[in-house]
């Protein structure tokens, strides 16, 4: 059948975890050559960093939502 596939609000948030996490590595990886080649100036590589953060927050926030909390 030829039926349009729906994703659910879970499985497009694990997409999108999945697109962040890449974009994160992404990002590490550029600070590490910049920070490693001596090229990159002080402002760049600050931007690059927080960017990064950013990036860490929001994926640790949908993990959050993702994983149920296990009541011990």
């Amino acid at each position: 059948m030829n039926a349009p596939m729906e994703l659910n609000s879970d499985e497009m948030q694990r997409i999108r975890l999945e697109v962040l996490r890449r974009e994160h590595r992404d990002l590490d990886h550029a600070v590490h050559e910049l920070e490693s080649s001596g090229k990159g100036d002080q402002l760049t590589l600050r931007r690059l960093k927080k960017q990064k953060l950013v990036l860490k927050d929001t994926i640790t926030r949908i993990e959050d939502q993702l994983i149920p909390d296990i009541i011990a």
